[in-house]
């Protein structure tokens, strides 16, 4: 139903201006930038170059890292648990393979572990929401694999490798590449429904940074429709999924060499469950939550990193925090959907990014990093941006381009996600442009693995630690390519899985059950001098503010 705010009369002056200016923008296709011109743009621009933002990691295996203060805070912070508290002893989920996330990566590793013969009764999914809660559903434009004649895995990497600014790991990103065409093929035999011309031709479009066009969508709900299916596979294979049951702490064997389970805690019943497991896959995500340097995100509810606290204190490496994915098209206005995400897709099918004036200022598909800072440079260095009512800034994003380019109606039947966010509001994308400004996207960097998935650790691999998706770090370097996200959630997930039952049947038993890192973590942070009240893992980000904290009473005993 729609809410009926559509455009102020302020606003629509503006609009005139791009509609005026519209005839002949169709005409021009604005220049992509040299990378020393990207380069140049990237560092004075975008936020991850901005002074005073970061600082080096004081303790662990990643000492000196640079990372955001937001970061920091949370790696540097005391466990929510005390040790002599938990009894090891009560077992309460004794398994082969401990998963803990049910996004894309989580529950297709769980999927390919059963595969490859852990019956689904030794697997066992724990997550912080629902099942399936993640940044997978939220996906929208689609997955990359280089599976025309026209194209190659190899020129997917170099792809891959530019758009990261060569800060990437080669052979995670040779993986990925390699793997792309096997996954659509595994995917659309699962039931995923992808775009398709009426002959049954994959539809493939290109996205920023791509060289090609290799982008397989669903409409634009496609991380929706992947974790659709996905979803459905685990249950009907019988896996064993466990809800509102986050992990608080990881288990390890008496020398820390081994991780060997988990602590999880009931969201509802505040009780916590031991898990033993002969190994864990850690699928939990990004950073998006935190809000890095107080942006706005696309991310779902529970992505706060906590995976990478707990990673880091049994000895994790982590890599490339520093970096931090802004999507270049977040919703900025109206407020109520401000930073919700605007697929890439649809510069990809020929909307324009436009100034006050009407100009464009950027090649649509530059990469996002540079896309990001193009419209930062232009609302902020130029005074070139929208302001909202309530004080935001933004650029339009000429939608009505797509039907004029690709047809009338191409909107509605490939964009109909954005078209029907807006359309609640009395806002009409094919007709009228909409505003856009960044918004926290993505956590590039994160715990470090080889290319089975093991996590890697300062004396090498970690034993019987897995990870997949964007907990890690390695595939994208500094910046993500649109589409790769959904295939290293994938290619990873299925590597992590084949790899964890490949050790479980190897014979190994399960390792005993201590909490002994946590005191020679504790030990480093009273050195540091951190104070006694920060506390992590995050499990969800707090909303209410201090005026309303300041109010609340807890009727409940805990």
């Amino acid at each position: 139903m729609s809410q009926k705010v559509g455009y102020p009369d302020y606003m629509r002056e503006y609009i005139k201006i791009v509609e005026e200016t519209r005839e002949r923008r169709l005409k021009e296709r604005y220049r992509r930038l040299s990378p020393d011109e990207r380069m140049e743009l990237l560092k004075v621009w975008h936020p991850d170059y901005k002074e005073g933002t970061k600082r080096p990691i004081k303790i662990g295996p990643s000492a000196g890292l640079m990372v955001p203060h937001e970061v920091a805070n949370l790696i540097e912070a005391y466990p929510l648990i005390d040790p002599k508290d938990i009894d090891l002893s009560r077992i309460d989920y004794d398994v082969d393979i401990l998963v803990i996330g049910s996004g894309g990566a989580g529950t297709s590793a769980a999927i390919w572990a059963n595969i490859e013969g852990i019956p689904a009764e030794n697997i066992l999914i724990a997550t912080k929401l629902r099942f399936g809660d993640a940044n997978t559903k939220m996906a929208q434009g689609g997955i990359q694999a280089a599976d025309r004649p026209n194209d190659s895995p190899a020129r997917h990497f170099l792809d891959i490798m530019g758009g990261g600014l060569y800060a990437n790991d080669p052979e995670l990103v040779r993986e990925l590449v390699r793997d792309a065409p096997f996954i659509i093929k595994w995917l659309e035999d699962l039931g995923v429904i992808f775009d398709k011309e009426p002959d049954g031709t994959m539809i493939e479009v290109s996205g920023g940074g791509a060289s090609r066009n290799r982008m397989h969508s669903c409409k634009d709900y496609t991380g929706l429709e992947i974790m659709r299916v996905l979803m459905d596979e685990a249950l009907n294979r019988g896996i064993n999924v466990l809800e509102f049951s986050p992990a608080i702490e990881l288990l390890t064997d008496d020398y820390g060499n081994r991780v060997t389970g988990a602590i999880l805690w009931n969201m509802e019943t505040k009780e916590y469950y031991v898990a033993r497991a002969k190994t864990v896959i850690l699928a939990t995500g990004g950073y998006g939550r935190l809000h890095i340097q107080n942006f706005p995100t696309t991310n779902h509810y529970g992505a706060t990193m906590d995976g990478v606290v707990l990673a880091y204190r049994v000895g994790a490496k982590l890599r490339d925090l520093d970096a931090t994915q802004y999507h270049p098209t977040g919703a900025a206005y109206p407020d109520q959907i401000l930073g919700l995400l605007i697929t890439e897709k649809v510069r990809s099918m020929g909307a324009q990014l436009v100034n006050i004036d009407g100009e464009q200022f950027v090649y649509p598909l530059e990469t996002r990093d540079a896309v990001s800072a193009a419209i930062i440079r232009e609302c902020y260095g130029r005074n070139k941006g929208v302001i909202t009512p309530t004080g935001v800034r933004g650029v339009w994003l000429d939608t009505p381009m797509v039907d004029i380019v690709r047809g009338e109606g191409a909107t509605k039947r490939y964009l109909s996600s954005v078209y029907r966010m807006y359309a609640r509001f009395g806002i009409d994308v094919t007709k009228e442009p909409i505003l856009v400004f960044p918004t926290l996207h993505y956590m590039n960097g994160g715990v470090c693995i080889n290319k089975y998935g093991q996590v890697l650790g300062v004396n090498g691999i970690i034993e019987g630690f897995f990870a997949a998706g964007e907990v890690t770090g390695g595939v994208h370097g500094k910046n993500r390519l649109m589409g790769n996200s959904l295939l290293e959630i994938l290619v990873y997930g299925r590597r992590a899985g084949i790899s964890a039952a490949k050790y479980v049947k190897s014979g190994v038993s399960p390792g005993k059950l201590t909490l002994n890192h946590i005191p020679r973590y504790v030990e480093e942070l009273e050195k540091i001098g951190v104070p006694r009240d920060r506390r992590s893992p995050m499990l969800l980000p707090e909303y209410r503010g201090e005026k309303v904290l300041s109010k609340a009473i807890p009727i409940f005993p805990i």
